[in-house]
C-alpha cells in the first residue's frame, strides 16, 4: 500500500485490527493514527524512537499492540502514566483511544521527550510529557503501563510503586517473563488473566490490580 495516499494507513491500520480479531477505529481515531504515524516516520530517523522503519511493520508491532492494550484497560481510570515512554507507546494510542484518561508520558532521554511535546501538541489529546526519570514523580495514578523499558524487572518495582491502592499496573511483556516481574511488582498485586497481544512471539498484556489495604 502507498502511504503517500491520503488516508491509506488508516485503512491499512483498521484492516490489521480486524486481522487481529478487534473492531476498526472509528474516523477521528483514525486521523489521530495517520498523523501520529507521520510524525512517528519524520523523526525516527534522526531521534531512533523505534529500530522498525518499515511503515507497516510499525502499524503491525507497535500501533496494533498498543491499541490492544488501550482497549483491555478497565474503565474508571482517570489518571495514567505511560513509564519510559519512548516514542509514546502505548501512552499516545490509549490518549486516542479513551480520551476519558489523562495520560503522563514520562521520558528522560531529551529528543524522545522533544518529539512527545510536538505529538501531543499537534495531536491535541489529554496528555502531558514529563521530561525526566518516571522515578522522580511526587504523584501516584489510577494506572501505570510498561512496554520495552531497561532494566524491566527493577522498573516495574518502581511503577508498582506509583500505581494508587485500588488501582492498575499494566506490563506489556511475554508468557515467559510474566512470572519473573509480577513477584517484581510485590505481593499487593493481584493479577488477571493476560490479553494475548497480535503478532506472536509469545507477547501478552497483563493487568495487575493492587489491594486497597
Amino acid at each position: 500500500m502507498d502511504f503517500d495516499e491520503a488516508g491509506s494507513a488508516g485503512l491499512l491500520l483498521n484492516r490489521l485490527l480486524e486481522g487481529a480479531g478487534t473492531s476498526p477505529l472509528n474516523a477521528e481515531q483514525t486521523k489521530g493514527f495517520e498523523v501520529y504515524l507521520s510524525l512517528f516516520l519524520r523523526w525516527n530517523g534522526r531521534t531512533n524512537l523505534s529500530s522498525v522503519r518499515d511503515p507497516k511493520r510499525i502499524l503491525e508491532r507497535h500501533f496494533v499492540e498498543s491499541i490492544v492494550c488501550a482497549r483491555a484497560l478497565p474503565d474508571g481510570i482517570s489518571t495514567l502514566l505511560d513509564f519510559g515512554s519512548g516514542g509514546g507507546l502505548p501512552g499516545i494510542p490509549i490518549a486516542v483511544c479513551r480520551q476519558e484518561m489523562h495520560v503522563t508520558l514520562a521520558e528522560s532521554q531529551g529528543k524522545k521527550a522533544a518529539f512527545l511535546l510536538e505529538a501531543v501538541r499537534v495531536l491535541g489529546i489529554s496528555a502531558k510529557v514529563f521530561a525526566g526519570r518516571a522515578e522522580t514523580l511526587d504523584c501516584m495514578f489510577d494506572c501505570v503501563v510498561l512496554r520495552a523499558v531497561e532494566k524491566m524487572a527493577e522498573a516495574v518495582r518502581i511503577a508498582a510503586g506509583l500505581v494508587v491502592p485500588g488501582g492498575w499496573l499494566g506490563m506489556m511483556t511475554t508468557n515467559g517473563d510474566l512470572p519473573r516481574l509480577s513477584q517484581s511488582a510485590g505481593a499487593e498485586f493481584s493479577w488477571l488473566t493476560d490479553h494475548r497481544l497480535p503478532g506472536g512471539d509469545d507477547r501478552v498484556f497483563a493487568l495487575g490490580h493492587r489491594s486497597v489495604n
